[in-house]
């Protein structure tokens, strides 16, 4: 997989980058979990969702926010680290110029941005929410959220107990036009450890292909 270097905000960016041969395939942006707690882009829930994109027919893009790895900068209370991201999905569209999809998927602080980013960015047409950290967060910007999506957490999640995701969850179900789809993996930590991370990519990947093929968002 292609080691790739783009420029972000802070200076220069450290990414994967696995493009298809198609030329209007979807695109796809992966955040990785908090870095100042070990999150990196090659976090195993990171690194798995990246390939299930990728083998749904996805060009993706995962990276290293400012700081982490060979990304320069340094840790910016989420707030850099949403301007990473959207230097990200601009790296990514300047070299997929007729994707007609855009998707964004975070794991745990990566959630967080990702749902940022959604706001900010009206071309997202689907995210994937993995272990959203409700209760550190406040996700109250999702008024509304833009589009439909997946938010999906374990049952034994101790990092960002299920009850703040059900409260997170139940407020999006409120807003017309959209359709969150939650799932809830029983057993499940926050890190998905096995027998659950298979669980985990069976569920982003049977969503995401289900969304590809309805013309709604």
């Amino acid at each position: 997989m292609p080691e790739v270097i783009f420029p972000g905000p802070e200076g220069r960016l450290e990414g994967r980058y696995h493009p298809q041969k198609e030329r209007d395939a979807p695109i796809a942006i992966v955040l990785h979990p908090h870095p100042q707690f070990g999150g990196t882009m090659n976090h195993k829930v990171v690194y798995n969702l990246h390939y299930a994109f990728y083998n749904m027919g996805f060009t993706v893009l995962r990276f290293n926010f400012r700081g982490v790895g060979r990304s320069q900068g340094e840790y910016d209370q989420g707030i850099g680290e949403l301007s990473d991201a959207a230097s990200a999905l601009d790296y990514l569209q300047s070299m997929n110029n007729n994707s007609k999809h855009c998707w964004v998927a975070g794991f745990s602080f990566g959630a967080w941005i990702g749902m940022q980013l959604l706001m900010r960015r009206p071309e997202i047409t689907g995210f994937i929410s993995v272990a959203p950290p409700a209760n550190m967060y406040d996700f109250s910007f999702l008024a509304p959220c833009p589009a439909s999506g997946l938010v999906i957490n374990g049952t034994a999640d101790r990092v960002a107990p299920p009850a703040d995701t059900v409260n997170l969850v139940n407020k999006l179900h409120e807003q017309k036009g959209i359709t969150i789809t939650h799932q809830e993996v029983e057993g499940a930590g926050h890190f998905f450890e096995e027998p659950h991370m298979d669980t985990l990519i069976n569920s982003t990947t049977d969503y995401v292909k289900r969304r590809l093929t309805e013309t709604s968002r």
